[in-house]
């Protein structure tokens, strides 16, 4: 029996968290899912050899924040999986992890994807008032 390639398991697994695919790339085994009752939208999910990467903005941040990074690296602290990062402009905040694929297993995708909806619930609103505006 051929085993299943990365991608359809990283996509098996994310019907099984039912959460709905929005957007696929299968060219580049990238899709962007949703569950706006646990606060994901538009996350990525990248499948990169030998990873998968999962991402998903949060906002724009307002200019000259730097009592927010020292939050920030203070909420990252209390994370199960993930950090919060800025994108290489400084001026975008996402959410990201990083998992392995070559024996990614659901209860690993599970947990990095809840993480991001328990760090929203934690830190959303204290988030919002970085926003650019």
């Amino acid at each position: 029996m051929r085993r299943k390639g990365s991608f359809e398991l990283v996509k098996e697994y994310l019907d099984d968290l039912q959460l709905d695919i929005v957007e696929e790339d299968a060219a580049n085994e990238l899709v962007v899912v949703d569950d706006e009752s646990e606060g994901i939208k538009n996350l990525i999910v990248d499948c990169e050899e030998p990873i998968v990467i999962i991402e998903q903005l949060i906002m724009k941040v307002k200019p000259d924040a730097s009592d927010f990074f020292k939050r920030l690296l203070q909420m990252n602290r209390e994370l199960v999986h993930g950090a919060f990062v800025l994108d290489e402009s400084g001026e975008m905040l996402l959410f990201r992890d990083t998992l392995q694929l070559e024996n990614l297993d659901f209860n690993e995708l599970e947990g990095s994807i809840k993480a991001l909806s328990l760090a929203m619930s934690e830190y959303g609103e204290e988030l919002l008032k970085y926003a650019a505006g």
